[in-house]
């Protein structure tokens, strides 16, 4: 599982920094890419990584400010020409759909794939599979904007391979007779039950995921325990009352949010153009006082996200 910052700027384009768009990186769980945002140019962004279109699953949008969709229409018919087949869901608010339909009409953009919308206006759980579930609430923006967690579900232990080794039992098919927890006798007359050799569950991950907004009580539910918060950081703190008027957040008060939330790794994006190098180091070691393990993300960037190697608390 890997997050991979396809555009980390607010409002317009800029040199060093395209608008707002992420890939989750699902290869390993499921084959596909789950994208969040698709700001103005995404796709060109997507030529400097080794992403596949065709293998994006789902399209999850915070909100319907234009830095988070324009670059919608052009990556679903870029996704059509470049082999795209499979089905494509696309999650946002009221009017995601008709906008998404209304350009692609318009623009007489022909689209082979099916193309499913689920549109939400209040909080709850908008996909679950065995695999992940993901949830939204609304957050606090001058428009309806939504933040999500991504829930993995727990990963069962693994086989100890070596302690079975240890005890004579030959790699083959009683491994696999093990594994799913059956119990076999060895030549020596020694019964081994495989639920014994069975490692601890593996928990799952949480990754949240943040529209614009202000500070809120609903960012810090969103993000409980998480292993990684995506927050927005549009201004520093000393334009906190900049951030205010605009309906944005500070780079303090995202770290005041991760730190409220637990999380493991918190992640700032959305970031003025108005920074430079100079003032996103600042940015980023300001943060830091509050929440220490903080990282300023740039354009295409991919940050890894690991399982915890521990058990699953009874």
């Amino acid at each position: 599982m890997d997050l991979l910052f396809l555009g980390t700027g607010s409002g317009v384009p800029a040199k060093h920094r395209n608008v707002s768009s992420i890939a989750l990186k699902l290869l390993e769980e499921r084959n596909s890419i789950w994208m969040f945002d698709c700001g103005e140019a995404t796709q060109h962004q997507i030529l400097n990584t080794t992403l596949k279109p065709r293998k994006i699953e789902k399209i999850f949008i915070t909100h319907m400010h234009g830095d988070h969709i324009f670059g919608l229409p052009g990556l679903l018919s870029s996704r059509a020409f470049q082999g795209g087949e499979t089905p494509l869901t696309i999650y946002g608010p009221k009017g995601i759909k008709q906008y998404v339909l209304s350009s692609l009409r318009f623009s007489a953009s022909h689209i082979k794939y099916p193309i499913h919308f689920i549109e939400f206006n209040e909080d709850g759980v908008i996909f679950e599979d065995d695999q992940f579930k993901v949830s939204v609430k609304k957050l606090k923006h001058g428009i309806p904007s939504y933040g999500f967690r991504i829930e993995e579900s727990n990963h069962e232990g693994t086989l100890l391979a070596e302690d079975l080794r240890a005890l004579g039992v030959p790699f083959g098919p009683l491994f696999g007779k093990l594994k799913q927890g059956g119990t076999i006798t060895l030549e020596d007359g020694t019964v081994i039950n495989g639920k014994d050799f069975i490692g601890p569950t593996q928990k799952g991950r949480i990754v949240t995921i943040l529209g614009d907004t202000l500070k809120t009580v609903n960012s810090v539910e969103l993000a409980k325990d998480a292993d990684v918060l995506v927050h927005e950081s549009t201004f520093n703190h000393n334009d906190v009352k900049l951030a205010t008027s605009y309906n944005h957040s500070t780079n303090v008060q995202a770290a005041e949010v991760a730190k409220e939330a637990k999380v493991r790794m918190l992640l700032l994006t959305h970031i003025s153009a108005r920074y430079l190098a100079k003032d996103v180091q600042a940015l980023q070691n300001e943060a830091r006082e509050v929440f220490k393990n903080t990282c300023v993300m740039h354009d295409l960037k991919e940050v890894n996200i690991p399982l915890e190697r521990k058990g699953v608390e009874n």
